[in-house]
């Protein structure tokens, strides 16, 4: 996920730099959303493996 992330950024930056707001504006949007999206997927599995583990020891 965040290697789309990372690929919806680049494509922003160029789309920016080309003059095309409407296009940077929209794959920054995407960006932000699948970034943000990967880190509340990270934090649920961060949570469930502190929880996972203190339930083993």
């Amino acid at each position: 996920m965040l290697k789309w992330a990372l690929i919806f950024l680049v494509i922003s930056i160029i789309a920016g730099f080309l003059g095309f707001s409407g296009v940077s504006a929209a794959t920054a949007t995407i960006a932000k959303v699948l970034f943000f999206l990967a880190l509340l997927v990270f934090v649920i599995f961060l949570v469930l493996a502190i929880i996972g583990g203190s339930l083993v020891f």
